[in-house]
């Protein structure tokens, strides 16, 4: 099986995006995000994880007890970044269901317990010319890090994402016009 040096992709730079729910969505890899998107501003060097998990609950045959099924009892699609730009965009995903008032200039955020504040989530992922776009239409603030103040590093928000699905089990959406999404490596 010949190697493709060319489909090596790295994660060079991109961006993360928030809207309301019910957003109109993007349809493609690289047309601009709608009104309705807000850049989260700088995502710390450490990039985007995505993490997808399942539970599987194994059922096991009387002779032998060996394994003769796994069932999927749970699955989970989640995306974990660190937010190093101080903004009311991120203070009020970090402090869910607490809004930043400015009046004159002066800022009041009051922190409230935190409650469903359901939204609708993007990524761009560019490496030179190769673009992926991950559209999460329904998603969630589920975790955050602490906040640490320090004298020689950015306050940071460490914030993940939990992806719900849709009435059809999408959880998120994935667009490309990277060349190598399209080819098979040649035996």
């Amino acid at each position: 099986m010949p190697l493709n040096a060319n489909a090596v992709r790295v994660a060079v730079t991109g961006a993360g995006y928030v809207a309301a729910p019910k957003s109109t969505l993007p349809t493609d890899s690289t047309s601009g995000w709608g009104a309705a998107f807000t850049d989260i501003g700088w995502i710390s060097d450490d990039g985007i994880t995505e993490s997808n998990s399942t539970d599987a609950t194994e059922i096991k045959g009387w002779q032998g007890g060996q394994t003769v099924r796994k069932v999927i009892s749970s699955s989970e699609m989640t995306f974990q970044f660190t937010a190093i730009e101080t903004s009311k965009t991120v203070l009020e995903l970090y402090h869910k269901g607490s809004k930043v008032a400015t009046v004159s200039g002066k800022s009041v955020l009051a922190i409230k317990a935190p409650g469903p504040d359901r939204r609708t989530f993007g990524f761009d992922v560019i490496d030179g010319d190769a673009h992926i776009r991950i559209v999460i239409p329904d998603g969630e603030v589920t975790e955050t890090g602490d906040i640490t103040y320090k004298s020689d590093e950015a306050v940071a928000y460490e914030l993940t994402i939990t992806a719900y699905p849709g009435p059809d089990g999408t959880v998120a959406i994935k667009y490309s016009d990277d060349p190598a999404w399209g080819s098979t490596p040649e035996e």
